[in-house]
């Protein structure tokens, strides 16, 4: 049985996402150190150049060869300009599931950029990798996350009581850590027919396994 994903890039009409370079060390330091990927991820903070050097090196190559998932650098097409990130994780091949997380960069919100990266990784896990359901968990308060699993045909099957750990800013210009609940999203195969026009927005080009 297989159990590891192909190494892959997948573009759309203004994305592509591709393994992480290092080329992209110095910005996704920067994206990970902002206020809203602090408060609602586990990365480490401050987020220094060091961490993200072992992320692109080590860790998110090892997602995929060690058979956790994949993790991909999502970047801007005409300017290659990294935007964001999608990591699959916690993938059961048996059951051909997997969980999807993402991040945005403050500086490429309000374009759409993870609901797009987002599905079409998802087509690419169900059409191209014959997965069966796709599994993302939202922080109750994270609205953004939650609009992104929506915007893409997720449905909400319920809560997960206290299950989450997000940080808090507090006036001394420190975070405190806080629990919260998550509300768990799933698409499967045929959700995808109601992100039609999501689709017809954003397109799908191709994917390409690398060498």
């Amino acid at each position: 049985m297989k159990t590891t994903f192909p190494d892959v890039s997948i573009s759309t009409e203004r994305l592509v996402l591709r393994p992480y370079e290092e080329s992209d060390i110095p910005a996704y330091a920067d994206m990970m150190n902002d206020e809203q990927i602090t408060a609602w991820t586990p990365a480490p903070h401050p987020y220094t150049a060091d961490h993200a050097r072992a992320w692109v090196h080590t860790a998110s190559r090892a997602e995929r060869t060690e058979g956790r998932g994949i993790a991909l650098a999502v970047t801007e097409f005409l300017t290659q300009r990294l935007v964001g990130g999608v990591q699959l994780h916690s993938t059961d091949w048996r059951t051909r599931a997997t969980q999807a997380s993402y991040v945005t960069a403050p500086w490429a919100r309000g374009e759409g950029y993870a609901t797009e990266s987002v599905l079409a990784v998802a087509r690419w896990l169900f059409h191209d990798q014959g997965f069966e359901r796709l599994e993302l968990r939202t922080a109750a308060d994270n609205t953004a996350s939650q609009q992104v699993a929506q915007k893409i045909g997720g449905i909400s099957e319920g809560v997960l009581r206290n299950a989450w750990i997000a940080r808090v800013p507090t006036d001394e210009g420190t975070w405190t850590e806080a629990r919260t609940d998550l509300i768990v999203w799933s698409l499967l195969p045929e959700d995808l027919e109601g992100a039609t026009d999501q689709m017809d927005e954003f397109g799908y080009a191709s994917f390409t396994e690398l060498p």
